[in-house]
């Protein structure tokens, strides 16, 4: 028999999957009123579809956690407390730190970092078009790469449902004049002490950089 060549198929977005992207984005970035409560009707005709792929979305973004049932009235986008805050950035504090501690190890050229410093240029252009959301996007992306470069996908998981709980904490607090300039710099802190193989300091990097985003967040709240 001869062999088949067989092609990956492009998967077309499904409306199911345009509905919860466009509803997920607009809960992390401040599109909904985060003291308003929404029906699947009223979400429906704003996206101008069926209640189907509404509900689907709804049952997704409530298992991350993102969005909250209110018995016979809907749904709202949950509020974080301050236990909550404490606890998310324990999480993010352990898991980042095995995270860099694993990537210095497995590191073996500043060229396998690369990718990391085409995220803080990006970074750059995003401050240079006053842009928070896409600044919020690719910090997103640095802290992920971070964890998937040293190969732990299982916290890789873990850590994108938190990165979304902490942008539930408020988008504002990247906005705070001169806060995007010290995430710029503590980035490339935290790429700098890799290159060195310096553990000790990376771990140092990363920890001051989630105190420093923990502690904006919060007073942005306040």
């Amino acid at each position: 028999m001869e062999n088949i060549q067989l092609k990956p198929i492009k998967k077309e977005q499904t409306t199911q999957d345009k509905v919860y992207h466009q509803m997920k984005r607009a809960i992390l970035f401040g599109g909904f009123p985060s003291d308003e409560i929404f029906t699947e009707v009223q979400l429906a005709d704003q996206l101008n579809t069926s209640r189907t792929p509404v509900r689907a979305a709804i049952q997704d973004l409530v298992k991350e956690g993102l969005l909250v049932w209110i018995p016979r009235k809907g749904v709202t986008i949950r509020e974080i407390t301050p236990e909550e805050e404490d606890e998310i950035f324990l999480l993010r504090s352990t898991i980042e730190v095995e995270v860099v501690k694993n990537l210095i190890k497995v590191v073996k050229s500043p060229k396998q970092l690369e990718v990391l410093k085409l995220i803080v240029r990006e970074q750059e252009k995003a401050i240079e078009n006053d842009d928070a959301v896409k600044f919020i996007e690719l910090d997103h992306e640095f802290h992920i790469t971070l964890t998937r470069l040293a190969n732990f996908p299982i916290m890789e998981q873990v850590l994108q449902n938190l990165h979304n709980l902490t942008q539930l904490m408020g988008l504002k607090a990247v906005k705070k004049q001169g806060r995007t300039i010290h995430v710029l710099k503590e980035h490339e802190q935290i790429i700098q002490s890799m290159e060195e193989g310096n553990s000790d300091l990376a771990v140092q990097c990363i920890l001051e950089h989630l105190q420093n985003t923990k502690e904006a967040l919060l007073n942005n709240m306040n």
